[in-house]
């Protein structure tokens, strides 16, 4: 990629204000651009240092707060006028914390000037209320883009401009003029190139081919698409985004018709979902004429497909959220589909914007595995339970399975485990007998998880069987020495790999398939046996997150109370009030649950919360600790989020050696740890960077 590089530092302004950008392929200017190079690498290299030490905060973990304004007071022709009202809309978002502001287009003007476009005195009004603008925002700390009309080489461009610190930093043009509206009679299409234009004794660019870069906030970039441009076949914002743009500023002014606010969020929905970036769009609000149409001033901020902030029409003049660049730049990593060899001829214009604390503001669900609790929950939970459902029936029809073996405990792993067992015997058309579920007390089994594992395999119909190790594993116990009273890992582990025993043979006699239970949460935290529960044939529940496992649970005892069958209903109910436990220790004496798994490694509704942004997004143990504290700061305080954060991932890291062997089992969501695609890290990876991140917060 080709490019000139050009520093706005507000120290340099002197040196550099005759000299800002220039790049045109035109023999002529080849000396001036040569020396406009040596004054850039200067201005770069020397802002570098001196913003050394603010580079680390790193904006705060990547949230960029940013606004989409749309004035209601400004009026066509008044050009002065509509220059402090946006400077003034600008300067109260920045009040608030805002770093990026996106106006309408053609704002300074008015959308709706028409045949007065072409008039010198309107185009020089424009220029002289950017003038304005400029003054009155130079002590501004948020970069603005701005609309106008902009006369350049006896053509006219419809152009938004890049506003920092009183500066004028570039003027991007319309690309595509439509023919249902009038901008054809006033407006030319951007160049194919970018163009020189002076603007007050010192040159810059006027082209659509232009990114502007935050070098001291990283990942942080934003090109300019003005007005229809975005719904184009290939819009421009495709090669800036493959040139690095992880923002699109979109300007625009459509009238509000039946239908439109719509169409402008699956647009800017579907642009941001395809480029993994984030899409500001600020439309022309009631103040433009209303002879033919009426604008409405609809405002939204997308991320990634999804609509962080929307000011419907007709209400307020702005909205406001934090986008999350660095998230952007890591799913843009995973999933490496930017070819950057088509990104084309693109200048980066870099703004030295200071990293400041961005206060959260946007919504962030405290539970993100789970499905909101209506009408689309429950198809999202029916859908979840059909794949696993689904791909279990695959495997016993591949492996000519007689029968499907599970250890039923009364748990909720195993329950809901053996509920994808019944789906899945009804998809094959066989009966339920053809589940054996197996049932293995020891020294921790209580009568209430006992209970509730024969109940619920009476209510479902399957066979069924109890195999008492207690006297099997006592004498292994006593054949390797190890004392009885001693409830030490030894005493657990050997019951779980003496039920895995009896799984396996019994599956061996029956010519049968053992199902296993553990979920994605106990693989992360390594809290399985090794070759105990950690080992099955088929593995349905292994990409399903604990707090994921107990909702899809209550959705199938809501729906087995609902249809009636409190047989099935009760027993469910009573597995979710049941503390979760491997009850691998002697009940108390009153007959309860002895061994509390939560308290030992920790909530599994923060651990969930953890393992999905770090599993999804990379986040930072800074960046982890922050939002849990956001989104679960009224539940747990902040030893206790950097207590379990530290746990998860210490355990994360040394137990993944359990996880490179695991069985096969179905896809159900966006995060797994299936060593054969999802997460692929060697055994031996150190965590000291992450630890050592954890202390430091402390």
């Amino acid at each position: 990629m080709a490019s000139v590089r050009f520093f706005c530092k507000p120290i340099y302004l002197k040196r550099l204000k005759k000299l800002r950008i220039l790049k045109r392929n035109h023999q002529s200017l080849l000396l001036f651009s040569v020396f406009s190079a040596i004054i850039t690498m200067y201005a770069y290299f020397a802002a570098l240092c001196g913003m050394k030490e603010r580079i680390l905060p790193d904006m705060k973990d990547g949230w960029i707060k940013t606004a989409a304004l749309s004035p209601k007071n400004l009026r066509p022709a008044d050009c002065l006028t509509n220059a402090e009202i946006c400077a003034a809309t600008v300067q109260k978002a920045a009040e608030d914390g805002v770093s990026l502001a996106v106006l309408p287009e053609l704002c300074l003007t008015g959308y709706t000037a028409g045949d007065l476009f072409l008039h010198h005195k309107l185009l020089q009004s424009a220029l002289e209320a950017l003038r304005t603008y400029l003054a009155l925002t130079a002590d501004c700390p948020a970069i603005s883009v701005v609309g106008l009309p902009v006369s350049h080489a006896g053509k006219l461009y419809n152009c938004a401009a890049v506003c920092f610190g009183g500066m004028l930093l570039g003027l991007v043009p319309k690309s595509h003029i439509p023919n249902f509206t009038d901008e054809g009679r006033y407006f030319t299409p951007a160049p194919q190139n970018n163009l020189a234009y002076e603007f007050d004794g010192a040159f810059l660019q006027l082209g659509v081919k232009q990114i502007f870069v935050c070098p001291a906030v990283p990942d942080f970039s934003f090109a300019v698409v003005v007005g229809g441009d975005l719904t184009l076949p290939v819009s421009p914002a495709v090669g800036a985004c493959s040139a690095g743009a992880t923002v699109i500023c979109h300007p625009a002014a459509t009238p509000e018709i039946v239908g439109q606010a719509d169409k402008r969020r699956r647009a800017a929905e579907d642009i941001s979902e395809r480029l993994l970036c984030a899409c500001l769009t600020a439309e022309a609000n009631v103040g433009e004429s209303t002879t033919d149409f009426v604008f409405g001033g609809h405002s939204l901020i997308v991320e990634k497909g999804s609509v962080l902030a929307e000011n419907p029409p007709f209400a307020a003049d702005r909205c406001m959220t934090e986008i999350d660049v660095q998230m952007l730049a890591h799913e843009r990593r995973r999933l490496n589909t930017f070819d950057n060899t088509c990104t084309g001829d693109y200048t980066e214009v870099y703004i030295d914007l200071l990293p400041v604390d961005t206060e959260l503001t946007r919504a962030y669900d405290p539970h993100p595995f789970l499905p909101p609790k209506d009408a689309e929950g429950d198809a999202r939970c029916e859908l979840i339970l059909s794949i696993q459902a689904e791909g279990l029936a695959r495997r016993l029809t591949a492996a000519y399975a007689k029968k499907a073996v599970i250890g039923i405990s009364g748990g909720s792993d195993s329950c809901l485990a053996l509920l994808v067992m019944a789906r899945a015997m009804d998809l094959l058309g066989r009966p339920r007998k053809d589940i054996l579920a197996v049932t293995m007390p020891c020294f921790g089994t209580t009568a209430r998880t006992k209970g509730n594992a024969e109940a619920m395999c009476e209510a479902l119909g399957t066979d069924f069987r109890c195999v008492d190790i207690l006297a099997s594993v006592t004498q292994h116990l006593k054949d390797i020495d190890h004392e009885l009273t001693n409830h030490n890992v030894v005493f657990e582990n050997a019951q779980a790999r003496e039920r895995t025993q009896i799984l396996m043979d019994i599956a061996n006699e029956v010519n049968g398939l053992v199902v296993g239970t553990g979920d994605l949460s106990e693989l992360a935290l390594g809290w399985a046996t090794y070759n105990g529960d950690h080992m099955s044939m088929y593995s349905v529940n292994g990409d399903v997150p604990k707090t994921l496992v107990r909702h899809l649970i209550g959705h199938c005892a809501r729906h087995a109370e609902a249809a009636g069958d409190t047989a099935l209903s009760a027993p469910l109910f009573d597995i979710l009030d049941t503390p979760i436990s491997p009850e691998l220790l002697p009940a108390k004496d009153s007959g309860e649950i002895a061994q509390v798994t939560e308290d030992l490694v920790g909530p599994y509704e923060l651990h969930d919360f953890y393992l999905y942004h770090l599993l999804r997004y990379g986040y930072t143990p800074t960046k982890l600790f922050r939002l849990a504290k956001y989104a679960l700061g009224d539940v747990y305080g902040d030893d206790t989020l950097l207590k379990w954060l530290e746990t998860l991932l210490r355990r994360f890291f040394n137990q993944q050696f359990k996880r490179s062997c695991l069985p096969d089992g179905p896809k159900v969501g966006s995060v797994g740890l299936s060593p054969r695609g999802d997460w692929k890290m060697p055994s031996d990876a150190v965590s000291a960077l992450w630890l050592a991140e954890v202390r430091s917060l402390k």
